[in-house]
């Protein structure tokens, strides 16, 4: 352990190829978050013929996987740093096996019938939620030990956030479009996911690049963390029961989450029955996504002037109020829905950045009172209850789905929908959304870390 003063990370100004490196790795969380959210629950129910309510429980289920091995996968993460000095084992392996389970989960014919083939997507899903938590945990670690300095997370974060954005444009936009390639279904869903899933790979394969660089910057580590299946989810309990602005950014986070999952989740239903064009997802997300590239650097500058957490509830607030706006969709729907959509683009690129921009300094600040070297611990949970949100959404539109009386379909045949299910699309893409969000705002109330007590830990001797 080091002894004394010593020039702290907050002096240092990350450099350009540290930021670069990190914000490719949203590449591949912005694929993976985006692409099966977004089509995932349609594959089954619109290809294969999967009941809608089987279908949530099927991604629900992959989801849960994902809360049941994050802590885990956080704890290990801990214990590589202490022995190794570095989190990039757990991130490489997740990089290299990630495509290979991610085309298989969209390789599965309709001939294979409902059963089977929601059997061999659940599986393959698992695996590829495997592979996607062995980078995602560590990944989220890295800011926490790559600068102390307030601003400078808010910088890295926010770049990371650009990338975040386009990614969502690129996969929202691009998978469907790859879909239609071919002109079959069968195939064009193959397609997608192989291409998608080498590009998530490669972006998640350079990101761990900067575990070096986390490396290079970190005060030095003691003890391997806890070991043992009870011993790593009593640790990730532990740090939520002793951090209150952990417990309000998390609860926060989850909620938020969960309003944007299912709006993702959402989305191809609303493109094919409000909407009636399959093609109009890939405009929806040119809507959500284009103001977000501008609006995230914004949201930084904001930050930095009036502090995350107050530009967290603006962002927030204006999720609400134009997620709410789409309710007029049940009565007249149109493409005005487009402009709803892009004013929630804007406030997506602040719910995004800002948060992960927090969570950082909760992790400095939880060192500072108890010792460094959770950092894996906080953001094991972190991803889970962030996986819990996503999973949830998908979930919630099911059920949505399933109660208005929506009807599965195999790839090529017609069928029509009641409109008790087209308005229960819209619901599920407006009012839901908006009340959780609203409920968001309750646990971010209870956050009280300010830039004072970052820049004060900050000062500290490492």
């Amino acid at each position: 352990m080091s002894t004394g003063a010593r020039p702290e990370r907050a002096s240092v100004r990350l450099s350009a190829r540290t930021i670069v490196n990190y914000a490719i790795g949203s590449l591949g969380t912005g694929g993976y978050s985006t692409l099966p959210g977004l089509v995932l629950t349609y594959f089954l129910t619109d290809n294969l013929g999967v009941a809608a309510l089987a279908a949530g429980i099927i991604v629900t289920s992959a989801k849960i996987w994902d809360v049941i091995i994050d802590p885990l996968i956080g704890a290990a993460s801990d214990r590589q740093l202490a022995r190794t000095g570095s989190r990039r084992g757990f991130m490489v392996i997740g990089a290299l096996t990630l495509p290979i389970f991610f085309a298989l989960t969209f390789a599965v014919p309709p001939s294979w019938g409902p059963v089977a083939g929601a059997t061999c997507v659940l599986l393959a899903f698992l695996a590829t939620a495997t592979s996607f938590s062995l980078f995602q945990v560590p990944y989220v670690a890295l800011p926490a030990e790559l600068t102390r300095g307030y601003n400078e997370r808010t910088r890295l974060l926010g770049w990371r956030v650009v990338v975040l954005t386009a990614a969502i444009l690129l996969f929202g936009a691009g998978g469907p479009m790859l879909r239609r390639a071919t002109g079959d279904q069968v195939t064009g869903y193959l397609l997608m996911g192989i291409v998608a899933g080498v590009a998530i790979g490669i972006g998640m394969l350079i990101a761990s690049r900067t575990a070096k660089d986390a490396a290079a910057h970190s005060v030095p580590r003691s003890g391997i963390g806890p070991t043992g299946l009870r011993e790593q989810y009593l640790s990730g309990f532990r740090a939520l029961r002793r951090s209150l602005p952990f417990r309000a950014l998390l609860g926060t986070f989850l909620l938020q989450a969960l309003a944007t999952g299912t709006m993702l989740a959402g989305a191809q239903y609303v493109a094919t029955w409000v909407l009636r064009d399959e093609a109009a997802v890939e405009v929806l997300f040119i809507a959500l996504v284009g103001p977000a590239l501008i609006a995230t650097p914004v949201w930084t500058v904001i930050a930095n002037r009036i502090g995350k957490e107050r530009a967290f509830v603006g962002a927030s607030i204006l999720y609400l109020l134009a997620s709410a706006s789409i309710i007029f969709a049940v009565w007249a729907p149109g493409a005005w829905i487009y402009a709803s959509v892009a004013v929630a683009g804007i406030a997506y690129a602040g719910l995004q950045s800002l948060p992960m921009a927090m969570l950082p300094d909760v992790i400095s600040h939880d060192e500072r009172t108890t010792g460094p070297g959770q950092a894996g611990t906080f953001t094991g949970i972190w991803t889970a209850g962030e996986t819990i949100g996503f999973a949830l959404g998908a979930t919630t539109v099911a059920l949505m789905l399933a109660s208005t009386g929506y009807v599965s379909s195999i790839a090529g045949s017609s069928v029509t929908q009641p409109a008790a299910a087209v308005a229960g699309i819209v619901l599920s893409f407006s009012i839901v959304p908006a009340i959780l969000m609203a409920l968001s705002l309750v646990p971010l109330s209870r956050y009280r870390l300010r830039k004072a007590d970052i820049d004060a830990a900050s000062i500290q001797p490492a």
